[in-house]
């Protein structure tokens, strides 16, 4: 790691000052890399960017300002970083013309007491660089530790990225096999203005399935994107952004974490597929009114159920991802979530206490998940809770992602029957009738409902319908023989009338 050109000024033994600063910098901001010693016309084949030039100025004798200033300015193109200049060796102060291109080039001059030796300088740099390279191992071991130590709590993989994001001062974002960025709760994500070329970036990586490591500069932020997993079994993407390119030390914090996420997303594929099963048959327990049984294994595995009363949710199996499991199993492992899922049918079921957490409603919403709440029920009547949850849950859409089970009381019974797929048990009932051709469909149709709405009287409907009476009988009549029912029965009535408000009088054939 480079020194500090203020370190070196503020040294009482070299009594060096700075003549002319840096055009763009602060001497404090100024770093060396190394100092090396040259009095030739031109230094430049033998120095390395970000060195420090010392030289007693045996070059500049007898010689004009252009080529004084062609020297400043190789040397600014070089990407020295300052020039030490010994006075009282050769020339007893700094020449004018040196100042001057100095002055207008940019570059930091330093004078150099005639008592300095120029080794000296050479080993205080060498000692400042072997000090903060020593700094930084220190450093790394104590990452790494702490990094370890992390990977061992129960959120291990969401500990260790808190705790890169921690050590290196970055954000840092981790997505999954299919690009889908994982949430991880208290982890500094990308800012808004990144976001998007990161995923791109991260999705582009894991299309060609190779492992590979991504270094690019975006304005001031350096981004570096890892691969997770091997060749073939890529298992993700690892972003960190940070505010310039890593050095060797961070490197290997990264790399560190990389290899334990590795391990720790290759061994959650083994453990999730077991925990998923384990819930799985909790679920069925408790809907079996196993709940002795179910609570004991609960607590001896994740700490307990939710107390009553509870609501659950049912996510529509649909729009699940991986993305979305891996979240759901973040959130349940941290005890003050308070809630329980399983997956059940295709669909997974969240149970919370007195409410669904607003985190779980974010993650629905997040994923483009469809989901229903139920009312608050007891675990006595979880089939009751997850009967509602499911019936709300075919109501929502994208536009509606959550819809909550009371909400569909205002929508009445038909609202609740549309919602239950009460629509095709209705063009079932209604088949024979809606496999006519139009006119006559919609005719027959709105017969039997306007015939229905007035109490099955045949006057009122034949005036509402502006067709004699005869023409009102024999259509309803029509309509018994197709679909063999006996209108009436009061029961058969309320069934045929709810059939024709689901599907509508004028109806697409079955």
């Amino acid at each position: 790691m480079p020194a500090s050109l203020q370190s070196l000024l503020q040294h009482p033994e070299f009594r060096a000052r700075l003549v002319v600063p840096d055009g763009s910098r602060a001497a404090r901001e100024v770093s060396v890399s190394w100092a090396h010693s040259s009095d030739l016309a031109d230094p430049t084949p033998w120095l390395e960017a970000g060195q420090l030039l010392l030289t007693d100025g045996a070059q500049f004798a007898d010689v004009d300002e252009r080529f004084t200033s062609e020297y400043v300015r190789r040397l600014v193109e070089h990407d020295i970083h300052a020039l030490g200049f010994a006075i009282g060796v050769i020339h007893p102060a700094i020449p004018r013309a040196l100042i001057a291109a100095c002055a207008e080039h940019g570059l930091a001059l330093i004078e150099i007491g005639r008592e300095t030796l120029f080794i000296s300088i050479i080993r205080f740099v060498a000692g400042e660089i072997a000090a903060e390279s020593r700094a930084r191992v220190q450093w790394s071991l104590d990452a790494h530790r702490s990094i370890a130590r992390a990977a061992l709590s129960s959120d291990g993989l969401g500990a260790i990225l808190i705790e890169l994001s921690a050590q290196l001062d970055c954000w840092v974002a981790l997505f999954d096999s299919t690009g889908a960025p994982l949430h991880v709760p208290g982890l500094s994500a990308p800012p808004a203005e990144l976001r998007q070329a990161v995923e791109a970036a991260a999705y582009e990586t894991l299309v060609k399935g190779a492992r590979a490591g991504l270094s690019i500069i975006h304005s001031d932020v350096g981004i570096s994107l890892q691969t997770i997993g091997q060749r073939g079994r890529l298992r993700g993407v690892l972003a960190v952004g940070t505010s310039g390119p890593l050095d060797p030390a961070g490197h290997e914090v990264v790399e560190s974490v990389i290899g334990i996420a590795s391990i720790v997303l290759e061994q959650r594929r083994e453990l999730d597929a077991a925990r998923r099963q384990l819930r799985t048959g909790l679920l069925e327990l408790l809907m079996a009114g196993e709940w002795e049984v179910a609570s004991r294994t609960a607590a001896s595995v994740w700490g307990g159920l939710p107390a009553e009363p509870i609501v659950v949710t049912t996510i529509a199996g649909e729009g699940l991802s991986p993305s979305a499991l891996d979240e759901l199993e973040l959130e349940a492992v941290r005890s003050d979530r308070g809630f329980f899922y399983a997956e059940r049918g295709g669909d997974v079921l969240l149970i919370a206490g007195a409410t669904t957490p607003p985190e779980l409603r974010s993650l629905i919403a997040r994923h483009g998940m469809t989901a229903g709440t139920s009312s608050r029920v007891s675990w006595a009547d979880l089939r009751l809770g997850v009967s509602e949850a499911t019936h709300a849950a075919r109501a929502a859409s994208p536009a509606d992602p959550v819809v909550d089970y009371e909400s569909l009381a205002e929508r009445g019974l038909r609202g609740l029957l549309r919602v239950a797929g009460g629509e095709s048990v209705a063009r079932t009932l209604l088949a024979p009738v809606l496999r006519l051709r139009q006119p006559e469909r919609t005719v027959l149709l709105e017969t039997v409902r306007v015939w229905l709405e007035h109490h099955g009287a045949w006057d009122p409907a034949a005036r509402a319908l502006h067709v004699h009476r005869h023409t009102v009988k024999n259509r309803v009549e029509t309509a018994e023989r197709m679909l063999g029912v006996d209108l009436g029965d009061f029961a058969v009535r309320a069934e045929i009338w709810s059939a024709i408000e689901l599907v509508g009088v004028d109806p697409e054939s079955s």
